[in-house]
């Protein structure tokens, strides 16, 4: 695998983004990052009242991330969760990077019955329907069904990568 790679495991929220970065970047002994923890609190704030986040929101904590990213892929690859909803959001998020993007595709009644089984995240259920409204699936990336075990979906993603 080329060194100075960025690795984006992209899809709405409740698609297994987190879990499956961190097993590719366990299995490919490549550190891992969530987008999650580069929003502003004022992001969050608006996410767990229930509203959901607009272009404007995330436009800085895209670009937050791909900074941290360049400095980073200089010396090694790197893998992130990310949701990368919008073409524009990945074209920010690979400003001058070579990055691959696995998107975690799945039906809207898996994904919500995965979120609904959950604790522990600031992301609520209800705007689950505006992230596949917001959702523009990627053209050029590693497409993976979700439906199929963790195991699965990292050993195909990393047998493409």
């Amino acid at each position: 695998m080329k060194k100075n790679k960025l690795i984006i495991v992209m899809g709405v929220s409740g698609s297994g983004k987190s879990t499956i970065a961190k097993g590719i970047a366990k299995s490919l002994d490549l550190p891992f990052y969530d987008a999650d923890d580069f929003h502003p609190k004022e992001n969050i704030a608006k996410m767990e009242s229930g509203e959901p986040l607009n272009d404007i929101d995330r436009k800085p904590w895209l670009e937050k991330i791909n900074a941290f990213s360049a400095d980073i892929v200089k010396s090694t690859a790197l893998v992130f969760a990310c949701s990368a909803l919008k073409e524009s959001y990945r074209e920010i998020l690979s400003r001058n990077i070579n990055v691959v993007f696995v998107y975690l595709k799945g039906s809207p009644k898996l994904i919500h019955d995965r979120m609904n089984a959950r604790e522990d995240h600031f992301m609520p259920l209800n705007l689950l329907d505006s992230q596949f409204k917001d959702l523009e699936e990627p053209l050029h990336a590693i497409t993976i069904d979700i439906d199929q075990s963790k195991e699965a979906i990292i050993n195909e993603a990393i047998s493409q990568i």
